[in-house]
């Protein structure tokens, strides 16, 4: 049975009354690549965009297995029971083969998606570069305009995917682990020049010794590294998310950070560059979707792989053909 037209009125209206189905009709619409859903999408924020806008944004990053759906739950069950209403945009990775993907954090949040105060959304990053959905920041708009005072942003935690979020929050967390052998092992200069508050996670039983000594050798470099160059001191923290101890105070430190952006207006700053990284890479996105679909590149294409194949064509004079016939047909 074929789907009502989207009547873009009623889905706002459901949206900001803050019912779960609307909000999660909204974000499939903005994540849907069809062109026709595309408009819709694109009118939809625009009537929700100015009540969105006032939540606290946060992304979090870390390996596989550092234990960020377990330590999301954690925080987020401890928020909504203090009031607040929590938004998780879970980004799953997906088959680079069938665009499938994993989908599996509502059963490793378990408390939250079960909680009336919290919306948990995986999403599939459909090979999106980074790893980031390619509709996470509209998504954060529709979850804001639904009245969600914290939104929550996990990555996959691969490639490009911690500098993509931390593009679009306001906080970026980074979870550890101490247990790599060398207790730095894994941890990129560039990540820890984007983290604004650290944590070892899994810092329980036997293993809390070590990872106290993860965090002190782990402050240390984050001070060689960076030296006094921010106002901001990134806070190095242990926590255990399966036991709940430590939580607090990250969300604390969490916290703590959104205040200091809050003097010499530098939190409207951020937000503002952000707007203006968000419009270079819708652009970015929609000149790769329109050379992905045109037809005469389609065509082209199919020729110029075969020639690739048997070797009477480079790759770099096949894409001089392709860029040749996708501004013919689009001039």
């Amino acid at each position: 049975m074929a789907r009502p037209p989207v009547d873009v009125e009623e889905m706002a209206a459901g949206v900001r009354a803050g019912t779960p189905a609307w909000v999660a009709r909204a974000i499939t619409l903005v994540e849907s690549t069809r062109r026709d859903h595309q408009v819709l999408a694109q009118q939809l924020l625009a009537l929700l965009t100015p009540d969105a806008g006032r939540s606290h944004r946060i992304g979090i990053s870390g390996v596989p297995g550092v234990g960020k759906s377990t330590f999301i739950d954690a925080l987020g069950s401890d928020l909504t029971a203090a009031g607040h209403r929590v938004a998780v945009l879970a980004v799953d990775p997906s088959s680079t083969r069938t665009r499938g993907s994993i989908l599996g954090d509502k059963t490793r949040m378990s408390r939250l998606a079960a909680d009336p105060a919290a919306f948990v959304r995986p999403s599939p990053t459909a090979g999106t570069l980074g790893g980031v959905a390619k509709a996470t920041r509209e998504a954060i708009v529709v979850v804001e305009a639904a009245g969600y005072d914290i939104v929550i942003v996990e990555t996959v935690g691969v490639g490009q995917s911690e500098t993509a979020v931390a593009d679009m929050v306001d906080s970026f967390l980074l979870l550890a682990l101490a247990r790599t052998g060398d207790q730095l092992q894994g941890i990129k200069k560039g990540i820890l020049e984007l983290a604004d508050v650290i944590t070892i996670n899994k810092a329980d039983g036997p293993h809390a010794t070590e990872a106290k000594s993860a965090a002190r050798e782990l402050s240390g470099a984050l001070r060689l590294l960076r030296g006094g160059e921010s106002s901001w001191v990134t806070p190095v923290l242990t926590c255990s998310a399966v036991e709940g101890t430590g939580v607090k105070d990250v969300w604390s430190q969490l916290t703590a950070h959104r205040e200091s952006l809050e003097p010499d207006n530098a939190f409207a700053a951020k937000r503002r560059r952000q707007q203006v990284g968000w419009m270079w890479a819708m652009a970015r996105e929609t000149i790769l979707t329109r050379f992905d679909t045109n037809p005469a590149v389609r065509t082209t294409g199919k020729s110029v792989e075969q020639h690739i194949l048997d070797g009477s064509l480079t790759p770099a004079q096949a894409v001089d053909q392709l860029l040749t016939a996708f501004d013919t047909d689009d001039a």
